[in-house]
């Protein structure tokens, strides 16, 4: 990493070349006036020979900008000479470059100058406010503190403009020295870096047809390739480069809807998989009371261990975060939850409190140091590697379950219909959301902010747990009232995958609430599906004909396991 003088250092000399093409922006430097022309100040500039919209002005001012941005000033005076645009206004320049050098004095007389052009009085207010905010702090650094004081009170008190924030910097004229000064009042110190941060703040309050924001034209070009991008309802995979001379195109065989593997070794309903957070380990429990974890090699999943400690049927799994230690749950009639050392073979614990318990979910907190388990019986646990109940939540009586990614709460979906979130440290909760039918299961993206809910009878509806608003209720999905686990995946999570009772399994993109493929093989129900998070091509499903699929994109156009939409 760059040091902070490095950093400094490199901002110095970004301060230096925009202060030197804003600077021959408003000064002639040739006999020909390039500049000159460039910002309308020259008396050679020639009527434009074509009437131009203001949208089309707009697109010339942009692409003069970039031309100069390339260094390629005659061409943006051509440009500029025959369109007879002006690309910025020579004052909002003069000013750019005055704060860019630190001459506050002439900064304010400049921007008295173009008061007129601005939107409101509030913006001046508060453009003046910024620029003396950061002639006083330097004043400070530069053991100033008489000027630093006179123009606290004369000028920036006689602003009456945000009293708090006078009141902070007045704190600040008892600093120590430089660096209790920069912390102190959150600031990068005298010179570029932050006379840079500055004008990025004014930047937002000068009308853009006073000056133009940096690489206008650049970031324009960017948005709108990345909005043909997330607008694309197939893309999975991280595009690097793409070329600005053609739309945006993805085939939909790069969706993982082919059957690549086949695992065979339960002898009975398989009815949970889970890939490791690294990718290269699967778990799946089936009804035959049976664990299998197994190792992707050259592409294929090999069987590398098989755990039948336990005399029920298994129907929950959940890795921990660094995939040391697998949590495994049952169905209603079982009453503990165990906790598999994966890298050993070995119990590593098991919680077992009361025998009238059901345990049958889930899940790690971001240490890895605790695990909670649930039912729908109002058994709610926190416990610790040793299987040890630390806290306990009395009466919640829990269908779905995930540790929340703020590392703090859990997410619980209970018998009422709702999800609310519980924080078992200081014993509070607070409501989520809430539905009007029964919640079987529930996923939560990486982000944490949208989770995907497994209705009974309802398919799939996907969240937004930040403003508890139903995003989009997904169609196809066939579920009763046994428990489907859907989850998120692809690239940037912008995928939703989920088993059915009609065989299938269905992919759908976040934005569309009809699947983007169906994917067939299976010949019973699908009972969970798993993304797998280091490789967003690959995906698994457990069902009750016993078997579970391995899924990858297609070689070719011609194999028919999969329906597009």
């Amino acid at each position: 990493m760059q040091s902070s003088d490095a950093v400094r250092e490199s901002e110095a000399e970004r301060m230096k070349a925009s202060i030197s093409s804003s600077t021959k922006l408003v000064n002639s430097v040739n006999s020909n006036g390039v500049h000159d022309v460039v910002n309308g100040n020259s008396d050679k500039a020639v009527l434009p020979t074509v009437k131009l919209s203001q949208d089309e002005q707009d697109v010339v001012r942009l692409i003069g900008q970039h031309l100069l941005s390339l260094g390629l000033n005659r061409a943006a005076e051509e440009l500029v000479h025959e369109s007879g645009c002006m690309l910025e206004h020579p004052i909002a320049v003069k000013f750019k470059v005055c704060v860019l050098e630190g001459n506050w004095d002439k900064a304010e007389t400049l921007l008295s100058e173009f008061r007129p052009m601005l939107k409101s009085e509030k913006n001046l207010k508060k453009i003046r406010f910024l620029i003396l905010e950061q002639k006083y702090l330097e004043l400070i650094e530069d053991n100033k503190e008489i000027d630093a004081l006179i123009c606290l009170r004369n000028e920036i008190t006689s602003l009456k403009y945000s009293i708090d924030r006078v009141h902070e910097l007045s704190r600040l004229i008892m600093c120590s020295n430089k660096e209790d000064l920069r912390i102190q009042a959150s600031w990068d110190g005298k010179g570029a870096l932050s006379r840079q941060k500055l004008m990025d703040k004014l930047q937002g309050y000068i009308p853009p047809t006073l000056l133009l924001p940096p690489n206008r034209l650049r970031m324009l070009l960017r948005q709108a390739m990345d909005l043909h991008r997330e607008r694309c309802l197939i893309n999975n995979t991280k595009i690097t480069e793409e070329s600005l001379l053609a739309d945006h195109s993805c085939n939909r065989h790069n969706l993982p809807c082919i059957t690549k593997q086949i695992l065979t070794d339960h002898s009975d309903q398989v009815w949970y998989v889970q890939f490791s957070h690294d990718g290269q380990k699967l778990a799946t429990g089936s009804k035959d009371t049976s664990v299998i974890i197994w190792r992707l090699n050259n592409g294929k999943f090999e069987k590398v261990q098989k755990f039948k400690d336990r005399a029920d049927c298994v129907s929950f799994l959940a890795w921990s975060p660094d995939d040391k230690y697998l949590l495994i749950c049952g169905p209603e009639s079982v009453s503990d939850a165990t906790v598999l050392n994966v890298e050993t073979g070995e119990v590593q614990c098991r919680v077992h409190n009361y025998s009238e318990d059901q345990l049958m979910l889930g899940d790690w907190t971001k240490d890895g140091q605790k695990f909670v388990v649930a039912g729908p019986k109002g058994q709610f646990y926190e416990c610790n590697l040793e299987g040890t109940v630390l806290k306990s939540w009395d009466g919640v009586r829990v269908q779905g379950l995930r540790c929340h990614k703020d590392g703090k709460t859990v997410l619980a979906a209970d018998t009422h219909m709702r999800i609310k979130s519980y924080n078992f440290a200081d014993k509070t909760d607070r409501f989520i959301l809430q539905e009007d039918h029964p919640i079987m299961s529930f996923d939560q993206c990486k982000s944490g902010r949208y989770v995907v809910l497994n209705m009974s009878g309802q398919g799939l509806h996907l969240w937004d747990i930040k403003t508890s608003c139903l995003v989009r209720k997904f169609r196809g999905v066939k579920q009763g009232n046994d428990a489907i686990f859907s989850c998120f995946g692809g690239i940037d999570d912008s995928f939703v995958a989920s088993g059915s009772e009609d065989h299938e399994v269905y992919i759908f993109h976040v934005r569309h609430e009809s699947p983007v493929a169906v994917l067939s093989g299976h010949t019973k129900t699908v009972n969970c599906v798993s993304w797998n998070s280091n490789d967003v091509n690959m995906i698994a499903s457990a069902s009750d004909d016993g078997t579970v699929r391995i899924w990858g994109p297609s070689d070719s156009d011609n194999e028919d396991e999969c329906t597009y939409f």
